[in-house]
């Protein structure tokens, strides 16, 4: 690249969206490539888990749709959104590892697809997004992260129902086999068939839950989609960063404009 993307303007830092299914790199990608924007970085899936980490803790039977909603609605959540660091806090306590147990993994999806809860989680991304991309120069230092230069969010609804309006959104994809792959190599250290099979369940089975309430196989009009099935992860957050330079760049210098593509697709 030959250098970082820039704000649209002044009062609004830079909103980059990904969404994408489950093992696809979604969450290493965007805080990577919103450590090397310098924005803050939001993982939206992580609030679903620790809505779950709030019920299961509270002893909210997950089944009682009203009951967990009531619980989430009171769920005294802070996320740390430093990239370099980020963090996940309910109640004072530091629950970043427990939401990525066996546990939450497998109960996530009966409080993800809790439309009451959607509702809620979505208010409060958007009131984080906004933060950290609302914020005037004057004092921006004050009441954002990033100091206004903007953020990257990622996870479920994020480019179509949450930030429809980001300045980029990107589809992060993969082959199921990739999927399945890394996301053993990330819980059990290893990609064998044993590794694979122990994971198919949190991977595809949340995948088939998650897609009845939101759509995130297929990229929406304005999403770009970008395959990070034969990439690694270097090439995968320059493929992201490469898509958000080029969305950014003013009209007369992108590709397309000369040549009469369709813009920036991978």
């Amino acid at each position: 690249m030959s250098g970082e993307p820039q704000a649209t303007a002044a009062a609004r830092g830079l909103v980059v969206a990904i969404d994408g299914p489950s093992g696809s790199g979604k969450s290493s990608v965007s805080r990577a490539v919103a450590r090397r924007l310098g924005t803050a970085y939001l993982d939206t899936g992580a609030m679903y888990r620790a809505a779950t980490w709030w019920c299961l803790e509270e002893r909210v039977d997950l089944a009682d749709q009203a009951a967990v909603a009531a619980a989430v609605d009171v769920m005294p959540l802070v996320m740390g959104i430093d990239p370099a660091a980020p963090s996940v806090h309910v109640d004072g306590t530091d629950v970043g590892e427990a939401i990525r147990t066996t546990e939450i993994s497998t109960a996530v999806s009966a409080v993800a697809t809790n439309l009451a809860v959607r509702a809620e989680l979505r208010r409060l991304q958007r009131a984080l997004i906004a933060a950290e991309s609302s914020a005037s120069s004057a004092d921006a230092a004050d009441t954002s992260f990033s100091g206004g230069r903007g953020i990257v969010a990622e996870g479920r609804d994020i480019t179509t129902v949450v930030a429809p309006d980001a300045d980029v959104r990107i589809l992060l994809t993969a082959s199921e086999e990739a999927r399945l792959a890394r996301r053993s190599l990330e819980v059990h250290g290893a990609a064998d068939a044993a590794a694979v099979e122990a994971t198919r369940d949190q991977v595809l089975r949340r995948d088939r839950d998650d897609s009845t309430v939101s759509q995130f196989h297929v990229a929406a009009d304005g999403v770009v989609t970008v395959d990070s099935s034969d990439l690694d992860f270097e090439q995968t957050i320059q493929a992201v960063l490469d898509v958000v330079e080029q969305v950014m760049a003013p009209a007369a210098t992108r590709p397309d404009a000369v040549t009469g593509g369709e813009g920036p697709a991978r």
